[in-house]
């Protein structure tokens, strides 16, 4: 198989991510649940995938909160952030992670205002001002869009917010551990991250990084091991906002992508990625009808290409690459409907190609032969 649907998840792992978690699932006990070894085991591997974590994003590691997944992270510091009335700026780059939260937000007596994406997908940031509000409260938006691979230029965003008194809450599902993120530099208030994708880690991990000053009211209470006579979540970070137990056996997988990917550098890790991204476009940017989506030149972007040929419909490219080649890559809408709006592929939908430390020239190369092949036939 070839495997370029990394966006989705990365199949293949640092082997330590997979000993570190056996390894867990036969010796943790509950961290926080008791002073014996097996407990104090487990503290001792979340609080140091905390550091980690806030050493890669600049985020106080007692702020690193962790959560199942980027989605999970969005759907609390979206409830937990804005109240009725308040006004919020999000993009059609977003994914339904965040769209649907906010969405339920509105519902809720919240306003919303998306800045839009315009034939090739572009955002233009410039009419950020024109949606400004009295009320508005906060900027809510990806770092790249996972259909198009496209990023944000969160500095810019970010003096943005600063000059408007905003908040800044970035998606960072598809960049977490690839582009540089810096949450003090870049003016990011609260960074939801997941841990299965370009930080190579188990499915089940993720979180928000909460910036110094910005409160966040919990969407969960329960068990926190500490205060316990307390009728309402402990104040403390991150126990505020971490009810129940953790996935003490995924967050130590996560330990070890992490280390992984500290030891190789972030650097080289995206050069390659990009870098694979890159050779592919080359070798099919003169497909006869071939469209693209997204700027796929842009020096700095997500390692994603993403294409139709022709009036083909996406599912039957994919299908008919896997069938024929056994390459496994991503059709359809992406949990992106906004975005494919915008493009004009909402019936059609796109193939995505998408790339990880692990992929291939040879695989890269591969799979260019057999999209045009595919063209050809």
């Amino acid at each position: 198989m070839i495997y370029l649907d990394n966006a989705a998840t990365t199949v293949r792992k640092p082997p330590a991510v997979a000993e570190a978690v056996l390894a867990a699932l036969g010796s943790f006990g509950n961290s926080g649940r008791g002073a014996y070894g097996e407990a104090l085991d487990a503290g001792r591997c979340i609080y140091e995938t905390r550091l980690l974590l806030g050493e890669l994003f600049h985020c106080p590691a007692e702020r690193v909160c962790f959560t199942p997944n980027s989605t999970a992270a969005l759907n609390i510091a979206i409830a937990g952030l804005f109240a009725p009335g308040d006004h919020v700026i999000s993009t059609d780059w977003e994914h339904n992670s965040v769209l649907r939260p906010l969405y339920r937000f509105r519902s809720q007596g919240g306003a919303v205002d998306f800045l839009p994406a315009d034939r090739q997908g572009r955002l233009d940031w410039d009419a950020l001002p024109s949606l400004l509000r009295r009320e508005t409260r906060a900027v809510v938006c990806t770092h790249a869009s996972n259909l198009t691979g496209d990023a944000a230029d969160l500095r810019r965003v970010g003096e943005f917010c600063r000059a408007h008194g905003l908040l800044l809450v970035v998606d960072a599902s598809q960049t977490a551990g690839l582009l540089p993120i810096d949450m003090e530099g870049m003016g990011i208030d609260v960074l939801c991250f997941t841990g299965h994708k370009s930080l190579m880690g188990p499915q089940g991990t993720g979180g928000l990084c909460v910036g110094p000053g910005v409160e966040v009211r919990p969407l969960l209470t329960g068990g926190t091991g500490v205060q316990s006579y307390r009728e309402t979540q402990p104040e403390e970070y991150p126990t505020r906002l971490e009810a129940g137990t953790l996935n003490g056996h995924g967050i130590a997988g996560l330990r070890a992508a992490l280390l992984f990917r500290r030891e190789l550098g972030r650097e080289r890790i995206y050069a390659r990625e990009l870098g694979l991204a890159r050779r592919f476009y080359e070798r099919i940017r003169d497909i006869p009808g071939i469209r693209f989506y997204g700027d796929c030149e842009a020096r700095e972007r997500a390692p994603i290409v993403t294409l139709n040929l022709g009036d083909a419909d996406s599912g039957a490219v994919a299908d008919a690459l896997w069938e024929g080649y056994q390459i496994a890559v991503r059709p359809g809408a992406h949990c992106a409907p906004r975005l494919h709006r915008a493009l004009g592929t909402e019936e059609q939908g796109a193939v995505r190609f998408s790339w990880s430390w692990y992929s291939t020239e040879e695989e890269t190369d591969a799979a260019a032969a057999a999209l045009r092949a595919l063209a050809e036939a």
